[in-house]
């Protein structure tokens, strides 16, 4: 006598789901976790009720397509980010997902605005660091509208429709930033500190400023702030703007870099002979401020890790696909302050 071929409900009982499941696997139809695939389709495999050939078809589903949006002239620390999603697509296949990048030009709202609506339109998921700015949320909103999820990167964007955001508690990285610079000022009285910001159309910075002037009111009442100047990220401005700052306050005994660029602070620093008398803390660990960190010109770096980063984002779009919840396998971020004595 003939065996009886195997069906849909052989399938379902040896992967313990449902024959309608099992259909929509097979079927390439959307609303089924991708553990859930993985199961059906061993089940399938094992009991050779489709040809290898047409399982494998089933298998590769189209990957998700994500996008990176990031400012170009921006800290080398983003830099840094996108050239981490651009060499390591072998790290997103468990995910299935394809990760491209695309630089645009800082501090334009407009050239933002038309990344998302212009490539993003194209993609599954958005990953940005955005300019707080209506032309932004207004995308971000049209975006959500079409289907197309936004992530948040480093910085968040207020009162918008991203599903999520992925970057430091920037409140506290100020704080954090304050109270380093009170410790290694020491008990000099009314000492003047200076922060430069890349850009205050950067949530991230502002928030990194409310924090840092908090904590001195709360606790440092003595210090004394001599003024915020923004350095858009950029070296040779950040340079600039040290130099007129060491000519307008002499004495001045702390410089917090808010942003990128922190190179142009330090070769003002040096420059003047104040590399080893200004205290300066600044952000994002890179092949300049590590090497700042070594030579004395600054005191600490506060960082994050970039792979963590891009990786958080990964998962978030991945669980979106798989109808998980959102936060599910993503790690905690988690600012790292770090010293020449435990440079990485």
């Amino acid at each position: 006598m003939r065996r009886n071929m195997p069906n849909l409900a052989d399938i379902a009982r040896m992967a313990g789901v449902s024959t309608a499941t099992v259909d929509r696997v097979l079927h390439r139809r959307e609303g089924v976790r991708q553990t859930t695939v993985q199961r059906v389709l061993l089940a399938a495999s094992e009991l050779k009720y489709l040809p290898e050939q047409d399982l494998e078809a089933v298998r590769l589903s189209p990957p998700t397509q994500l996008l990176f949006v990031l400012p170009d002239r921006s800290s080398k620390f983003l830099r840094m980010l996108g050239e981490w999603v651009q060499c390591s697509q072998t790290q997103w296949a468990p995910y299935n997902v394809n990760c491209r990048v695309q630089f645009i030009q800082g501090f334009d709202p407009d050239a933002m605005a038309s990344a998302l609506l212009g490539r993003g339109r194209g993609c599954d998921g958005v990953a940005f660091m955005p300019l707080e700015h209506p032309k932004v949320r207004e995308a971000v909103d049209t975006l959500a509208n079409e289907g197309v999820a936004t992530v948040t990167l480093v910085s968040d964007l207020s009162h918008s429709r991203r599903i999520a955001y992925v970057g430091l508690d920037n409140g506290s990285a100020g704080r954090t930033a304050a109270y380093l610079i009170a410790r290694f000022v020491g008990q000099k009285r009314h000492a003047k500190v200076a922060l430069i910001a890349g850009s205050l159309s950067y949530k991230a910075h502002v928030e990194r400023e409310a924090g840092f002037l908090q904590l001195f009111s709360e606790q440092y009442p003595q210090m004394q702030v001599v003024g915020l100047r923004e350095g858009y990220d950029d070296e040779q401005v950040n340079y600039r703007q040290t130099r007129a700052l060491l000519e307008q306050h002499p004495e001045l005994s702390a410089i917090y870099n808010i942003g990128g660029g922190s190179e142009g602070v330090g070769r003002a620093l040096k420059e003047v002979g104040k590399e080893h008398k200004v205290v300066f803390i600044g952000h994002g660990l890179t092949p300049d401020t590590r090497a700042m960190l070594i030579d004395g010109t600054m005191d600490a770096v506060i960082t994050q890790s970039p792979q963590s980063a891009i990786m958080n984002c990964v998962r978030i779009f991945a669980n979106l696909r798989e109808k998980r919840d959102l936060s599910a396998g993503v790690e905690a971020s988690r600012s790292q302050v770090i010293f020449r004595e435990n440079l990485p």
